[in-house]
């Protein structure tokens, strides 16, 4: 029993271990400083920053510059980045907004960001900071939309269980920064955007809804979604959805003539970090991918079954994959996608020993309520459905409640790592001993 008991321990430092291997590979600090650009000539460095990793990059980005010689009157800018997230920065304001659904901070950082573009000349660079939560964090209602109307928006997309690239379809629509607007208000000043992917296949017109590129989604598109889920819509909302003059800028607009776009961290490589780490631990890797996507729980039921098809064959291996999953809700519980999958992975499992696994969200929050303190996943093992019983808890209808949160909260297997001032996806890490 001693054994046992060790080994677990064992796997739950090794899986944690796995996991912090991919953050770290995908933190600004180790990919941010090759990237930035020489300042111009004669004129200002303009530095706009949107999303969860947004504090780190502009306090690396502003000490680069500002260390290399660059008169801080050179140097103006407007940093914002969700909740909790916020960096200590020395010039440029540093503010948070809401996330994931967007308050009066995102509004009045968007204004802000607009405003700065705008000012830009041709002598000027515009660089742009991007990260997934820029979507929520930079919010320019469209038309006559109201901050009420677009939180109501951005709830009903997160409850529809659709795919983040269809939500940020609508999203461009009603906004006016998205979509390749931003781009539009920084012309013909040269802009350079580096980015912190969060996207499977690391598409540029989802990265925050793709502010600075051109975007080839179209209106028809937008509706169908709408249809598709059966959300229910503002007024207001539909009209801007019904008129062809909320249309993006496509390929081709010169607005993004002088515009460059680089993505400087992406999901393959914390995967590709997280499979090094754990074949430095003795485990085969049967790697999944970077950019899984689908029902968090059927994802789970068919990982479970792999795993145990593993274990039968009697070997030592890990289980990895990313991407983002999703979560219909049906019940009024708390939690998150990366819970609900530890949580239908444990049921199963069904108490298999020699399996761990954890599941996290790189950037530090799983679901929750927009709370820096939220968990980012939480971990499994052999003991879980037993500890569970024991404590009262059903499973199965935390499952069905949407609840994981509950479940795994007074078991003390929540992942809470804190902000990690990155965001790459999520990690899942399945760890199977013969």
């Amino acid at each position: 029993m001693q054994h046992a008991d060790d080994q677990q321990e064992r796997m739950r430092a090794t899986v944690r271990a796995v996991f912090d291997a991919a953050v770290a590979r995908a933190h600004p600090s180790g990919c941010l400083p090759a990237h930035l650009p020489p300042v111009p000539a004669t004129g200002r460095m303009i530095l706009l920053a949107a999303g969860k990793a947004a504090g780190s990059m502009t306090a690396l980005a502003e000490a680069h510059y500002l260390d290399g010689g660059l008169p801080p009157e050179r140097l103006l800018g407007h940093a914002v980045a969700r909740h909790g997230y916020e960096t200590a920065t020395r010039h440029i304001p540093m503010v948070a907004a809401g996330h994931p659904v967007p308050d009066r901070g995102s509004i009045d950082s968007a204004a802000r960001a607009l405003e700065l573009a705008s000012s830009a000349t041709t002598e000027d660079l515009v660089l742009v900071l991007l990260s997934g939560g820029g979507s929520a964090n930079w919010v320019a209602p469209a038309g006559g939309l109201t901050l009420a109307e677009k939180q109501a928006v951005n709830k009903a997309l997160l409850r529809s269980g659709a795919p983040i690239g269809e939500m940020n379809i609508v999203r461009k629509r009603l906004s006016r920064i998205k979509g390749g607007r931003l781009a539009l208000a920084a012309a013909p000043a040269r802009l350079l955007t580096l980015a912190i992917s969060d996207v499977p296949g690391d598409e540029p017109t989802a990265i925050a809804s793709g502010p600075t590129v051109p975007d080839p989604t179209t209106m028809a598109q937008a509706r169908a979604i709408v249809a598709r889920y059966g959300l229910d819509l503002p007024a207001g909302v539909k009209a801007l959805l019904a008129d062809e003059a909320s249309e993006t800028p496509k390929p081709g607009h010169p607005a993004f003539a002088r515009s460059e776009f680089r993505i400087i961290a992406r999901p393959t490589e914390a995967i590709a970090a997280a499979h090094a780490a754990a074949v430095a631990a003795g485990y085969e890797v049967h790697d999944l991918g970077a950019d899984l996507e689908g029902e968090a729980r059927d994802v789970a039921a068919s990982h479970a079954e792999r795993a145990l098809s593993l274990q039968r064959a009697g070997q030592r291996a890990a289980i990895l994959s990313g991407g983002e999953l999703t979560v219909t809700l049906r019940g009024q519980g708390r939690g998150g996608p990366n819970q609900e999958y530890a949580l239908a992975l444990a049921i199963a499992l069904r108490g298999a020993p020699g399996i761990v696994a954890l599941s996290g969200d790189t950037d530090g929050t799983d679901g929750g309520g927009g709370e820096a303190s939220d968990p980012a996943g939480a971990v499994i093992d052999a003991t879980t459905l037993a500890r569970a019983a024991v404590l009262g808890l059903d499973p199965a209808r935390s499952l069905a409640e949407n609840d994981s949160t509950g479940f795994f909260e007074p078991l003390g297997d929540l992942l809470r790592t804190g902000p990690t001032f990155t965001n790459v996806n999520d990690c899942r890490v399945i760890l199977i001993e013969p």
